[in-house]
């Protein structure tokens, strides 16, 4: 499943749902994509306010789902639904630092720090499914304990067959520099993450012994990013009829009030870098209904409105 050299899009958490993955796979058909973290405890209880439990993923190959949790019976029960769900591969979230995942449910990266759970968990994933199991975690919880080796070859030894790490630890959060370390006698291909941005980011990552890169933050109103550091696309010359067809998207997965509330970050994101962004990103804040989103969007790009 895994090629070397191959350009991931993180998990983004609010960012990476299904309407978000179909821009993506309009510039970067083949890139291999990840879910948002879904909560096993969710997701096995069917919860019907989270949308993302009733996703299928048949037509989004390769697709990982991510799943986080702290109880392994409940993690395994997870992998399954998903992988009947038409999951490329599963994904254990061993990295995310927010305190209602990381501390308050034991989950995330807490299991830096507890790798007797974590190897539980990796067992109790790996043998409940035919797919493959990848992990994303950090360097460590903090810059005491950057023991983030030792997951990957306990990792490993479970039968994860890939991982991704991001080059910060748990109490860096996303603060500071990214500081990947250089890769020597690794069990499985190791995917580094962590400000990749450019062509000379994915050089210098892959010169550290990387078997490929994944682009977390720089896809926010980028989406295209994955297909231009591969070379598979050059940015949209209308960055407006992209925004406008992401929102449509989000129209008809989310709804119109959902859908528009939660598009006015992307907006922003799309807008970042462009002349009077900073009038266009307060304007939109203030919109709550469809039609003057797309008023919004064609105005400041000038593209065409068709209501």
């Amino acid at each position: 499943m895994l090629v070397n050299n191959q350009i991931f899009g993180a998990p983004l958490a609010g960012v990476t749902d299904r309407p978000f993955r179909r821009i993506v796979r309009m510039f970067s058909p083949n890139a291999p994509l990840y879910t948002e973290m879904i909560s096993c405890h969710s997701l096995v209880g069917a919860h019907k306010n989270c949308l993302r439990n009733f996703d299928r993923y048949d037509d989004e190959a390769p697709i990982g789902a991510q799943i986080f949790g702290a109880n392994a019976e409940l993690m395994a029960d997870a992998a399954r639904i998903l992988q009947d769900a038409g999951a490329s591969w599963i994904d254990i979230n061993m990295g995310c630092p927010v305190p209602k995942v990381a501390t308050r449910s034991g989950a995330g990266a807490n299991l830096m720090r507890d790798h007797r759970l974590a190897e539980k968990i990796m067992r109790a994933v790996v043998s409940a499914v035919g797919i493959p199991v990848s992990i994303k975690t950090r360097l460590g919880w903090d810059d005491a304990h950057r023991d983030w080796a030792d997951l990957i070859h306990i990792a490993a030894d479970c039968g994860v067959q890939f991982a991704a790490l991001h080059g910060r630890t748990r109490a860096q959060l996303y603060n500071g520099v990214s500081d990947l370390p250089r890769l020597e006698n690794v069990p499985i291909p190791i995917i580094g993450n962590g400000d990749i941005k450019t062509d000379a980011d994915v050089a210098r990552v892959r010169g550290l012994g990387y078997s490929g890169v994944m682009i977390g933050r720089g896809m926010l109103g980028r989406p295209w990013i994955l297909g231009e550091l591969a070379g598979e696309c050059v940015a949209p010359g209308n960055i407006g009829a992209v925004a406008l067809r992401h929102f449509e998207y989000m129209l008809e997965y989310y709804g119109e009030k959902n859908a528009t509330q939660m598009f006015r970050k992307h907006a922003a994101w799309y807008s970042v870098g462009i002349p009077n962004s900073a009038d266009f990103r307060i304007r939109v804040n203030q919109i709550s209904n469809a039609d003057d989103m797309r008023r919004e969007i064609c105005e400041f790009w000038g593209c065409e409105l068709n209501i």
